[in-house]
């Protein structure tokens, strides 16, 4: 696919026109709250993964409505002092996977926590999280569970799980609370965006090519799904285009960027389809942090820069986990 979106002396100024909810804050503290009504109650479980240079531990801990969400925890073999810790959040349709494919991070001394998504982990990664909360009617697919309002739209309940996850890994006595990342490809990285947006004391976030960033371009811009199921919801419930806009401003990475505290690694694909450009320039561009930098892949689609973006990240984030 040749390049179809802006020219990139654009995309670094271009700005999105997504509206910001007045009460967005509120809404938010409001849910996070509710689910910190619940208590954590994150549990650790060793299993032999037949690794020898790491450990591995299943986890389960209460999440949006005290709902369990799974989770590994993988360790350094032999870990006795608290490490660094990434917290990881994967791609559309996938879910945690199994623990041998979660190596990397552990290889680069750190204590990494993966994250299943609820609800997903059918479409390629397996996953164990059921999502135990019904919806309305809704486009095949997950962009659309719950799209008739904010508080029952379906990425409330996972970006809520999310926040929790920073919170369960944190818990762990191996787990130095103090340097925490984000780290996510695709929804992964969406849904590290928000959770950059929602906690206040990471040391660093890495979303790789997000998804979920700048809903009414994205929207129109691209006929591939996953965004494509909004358009598939409107093109049969017609008339509800403003209630839909309304609902998925409270979930744009683009108003969570606004409010990133931590350092942030971006990286984009000047060919990629699935999440356009200029959807995560304006991500990028809205980010609050004065420390922020974006790897551009010129000739690649959604795949980004892979296993060279991988390298990338391991030369920038230990530098933000070093301890003070």
């Amino acid at each position: 696919m040749a390049r179809f979106d802006l020219p990139l002396e654009q995309l670094r100024t271009y700005r999105s026109a997504s509206p910001e909810p007045e009460d967005f804050d509120a809404f938010w503290a409001k849910t996070l709250d509710e689910a910190r009504s619940h208590d954590l109650d994150a549990r650790f479980e060793r299993v032999d993964a037949h690794l020898a240079t790491v450990e591995v531990y299943d986890v389960t801990f209460a999440g949006f409505g005290g709902h369990p969400v799974k989770g590994w925890f993988v360790l350094p073999a032999g870990t006795t002092q608290p490490l660094p810790v990434v917290v990881q959040f994967v791609g559309y349709g996938g879910g945690r996977g199994l623990p041998h494919t979660h190596l990397l991070w552990a290889s680069a001394g750190c204590a990494h926590f993966v994250m299943d998504t609820r609800g997903q982990g059918s479409g390629w990664a397996g996953g164990d999280t059921p999502d135990p909360v019904g919806s309305g009617p809704a486009y095949p697919g997950f962009m659309t569970r719950g799209i008739e309002d904010p508080s029952t739209y379906y990425y409330r309940r996972v970006f809520t799980d999310a926040v929790r996850a920073v919170e369960a890994a944190r818990s762990h006595p191996m787990a130095d609370a103090s340097r925490t990342a984000a780290v996510g490809a695709s929804q992964g990285g969406g849904i590290a965006l928000a959770v950059g947006g929602l906690v206040a004391d990471l040391a660093a976030i890495a979303p790789d090519v997000p998804f979920l960033c700048d809903f009414p371009r994205a929207t129109t811009l691209t006929d591939r799904a996953p965004y494509r199921e909004v358009a598939g919801y409107l093109k049969t419930h017609r008339g509800r285009s403003e209630q839909v806009a309304r609902t998925l401003a409270y979930f744009d990475g683009v108003h969570f960027a606004a409010r990133g505290s931590a350092p942030a690694l971006f990286s984009t694909a000047l060919e990629d389809l699935t999440c356009p450009p200029s959807t995560v320039f304006a991500a990028f561009n809205a980010y609050a942090h004065e420390e922020k930098a974006i790897e551009v892949y010129d000739f690649n689609d959604h795949e980004g820069g892979e296993a060279f973006q991988q390298d990338r990240q391991l030369r920038w984030l230990p530098g933000k986990l070093t301890a003070s």
